[in-house]
This record gives C-alpha cells, structure tokens and sequence, in this order.
C-alpha cells in the first residue's frame, strides 16, 4: 500500500471525514481521493460515505492491503488468491533484491515441507514467506527459523489453542503424555549465502488455520478443530509482530523456544544422514542444535535431522 493511500485509510478511520478535506489535507485532487477510497474497497475495507463524509466501518477480507493495515512490523505484503509455493515466490522476489516483504496466500498448490516432503495447502489456511536480509553470520541463521516457530506458537496460544514447539521446528498440539500429537504447522527456512554472510533468507509459514479436519493428513491438526475459525488477518498480524520481535532480539529465541518445547524431556527418535538415534532430548545448543543422552549414556549434539518423539519406557 502506497503512503498516499495509508494516509486516506488513516483519515477514514478517524472519520467521518469529507473528500474535500481529505484532498486539502494530504494536498491531492478530490478525484485522487475517490479513487484511493474505490481502491481499498476493493482491497477488503467496508467504506460507508453519506452526507457527513466518509467513514471506515469494518475490514472484512484477508488481503494484502487488509494485512497491511494495523500490522505492527515493517512488512509489505504480496497477497494472492492462489499460488504455486509462496516460498518459490519469495527467493524470486529476494533474487531481485526485495527484503522486509511478505508473500501471502490463500492457497498453495504446489508447496511442500521439510525434506521435499509434499505439504497441503488448501484454501483456509495461513501460507507465508517472509523476505529477510539478515546481518548475521550464517551460523545463526537457524535462529531464524526457531524464531519463526516461537511466533507461530505464541500466535496459537492466543487464540486458545494448547500449542507448543516438536524440535527443530513443527507446532504441534500434544493429545496425551506419551509424547503424541497433532501437527498444527511447519517451518521451512530456505537461503543464499556465503560462509560470512547471508545474502537472503526466506521463512515459510503454513499454519492448518480455518480447515475442517477431514481436508487433513492423519496426525494434524488445525485451529478449527481446536478452537473454532480464526480471523486470519489477526493471526497473521500476530505471527509476523511476535517474529518480528524475535529477529531483532536474536539472544530471547532460545530461552522462549525452551518454554514452548514438548520435545524437552522427551524420548525421542532421530533420523540423521542414515543413522538412527533413540534417546532422551535433554536440551538444544543457543544454536537450536537438539542435545540427546543416547540409551547407552553417550550426549550427542543434533544438528540436522527427523525427530520422532517415543512413549516413554
């Protein structure tokens, strides 16, 4: 959304407010002011005019200018209805030099996970990629991506679902003390770099939001299910205020991530570059690398891998 056209939204929401002092104050034609109010109406905004001027009643629609609006964190949004992978959108958009920018969807059609893994995105959902150009070395850059799933997990809690984090990444909702769950969202961190410097990084969010439970895979979950539909325009505010938050405060991400983890504690199974690795999660590094105590008493330190988690013995 161009300043112009904040500056009229601004006005409206303090309205009732006239075309002509619109146009006076912010030093514009009165056809440049009808044709900034026809463009957010068509952007998701409920603009009621009558003879006191014009007034904004209510923002009804998940769009890019309805996000933009009140959101709380330096993002632009790049809204569509419908799109292959927002993340695929998103490094073209890094590659031409883009930061702070939010690809938004109400669908993906071609997404997916971790490890190439196939990831439905159906419309209902909360499909996002978010621009970054950090200035930190490349080492930290999981950070970012802990930071992400610190956000969305904070974001669910406040809407009363009981969500917390599966290691490194995944938001999950826990069913019972054996250490199962339901999948709620998944992280997926893609970026471009040298070895002392990030050039672009792009955090993609998928959020199961409003879906119906039979639309899911078995062992998901989503806010409807849990706690009924979600205004997602909020939400998605809220993921990217909270992520926000975190990635201008890098030292908070592992103390928070800690007190959002399920997998701490836990006996889990790792996948890793073909070995398998059973244990207990002890803790994670101020990297986000998983400590586990092996059956056998040895700790290793987790980098990268699939982490199950196990009843316990």
């Amino acid at each position: 959304m161009n300043e112009t056209r904040r500056a009229v939204l601004e006005a409206l929401a303090d309205g009732p407010v006239s075309g002509p002092e619109i146009a006076e104050s912010l030093d514009i034609s009165r056809a440049a002011v009808w044709k900034h109010v026809e463009g957010l109406r068509e952007g998701g905004f409920v603009i009621a005019s009558d003879g006191s001027g014009y007034v904004l009643e209510q923002v009804d629609r998940y769009s890019g200018p309805t996000v933009e609006y009140e959101l709380e964190a330096p993002f632009e949004i790049e809204y569509h209805d419908s799109i292959g992978s927002t993340n695929d959108r998103a490094r073209e958009l890094a590659g031409g030099g883009a930061t702070d920018v939010v690809v938004l969807a109400d669908e993906q059609t071609g997404s997916r996970g971790r490890l190439e893994r196939a990831w439905r995105a159906p419309s209902g959902g909360v499909w996002l990629s978010a621009i970054c150009r950090p200035t930190i070395p490349l080492a930290r850059a999981s950070q970012y991506t802990l930071a992400a799933a610190v956000a969305t997990a904070t974001a669910a809690r406040e809407v009363g679902v009981d969500a917390g984090i599966k290691w490194p990444n995944d938001v999950v909702v826990s069913v019972g003390d054996d250490g199962s769950y339901r999948k709620l969202a998944g992280i997926l961190t893609e970026m471009e770099g040298e070895t002392d410097r990030i050039e672009w990084l792009v955090v993609g969010i998928g959020v199961n939001a409003n879906i119906d439970a039979a639309e899911l895979p078995e062992r998901a979950t989503s806010i409807a299910e849990e706690v009924g539909e979600v205004d997602r325009r909020r939400f998605v505010q809220r993921v990217l205020e909270v992520f926000d938050t975190y990635r201008n405060d890098l030292e908070r991400v592992i103390p928070a991530w800690r007190d959002l983890a399920l997998t701490l504690g836990q006996r889990v199974r790792v996948e890793r570059d073909g070995e398998t690795l059973v244990g207990v999660a002890r803790d994670v590094t101020d990297t986000g690398a998983l400590r586990v105590e092996l059956e056998g008493g040895e700790t290793v330190t987790i980098t990268a891998g699939d982490c199950e988690h196990l009843r316990p013995v």
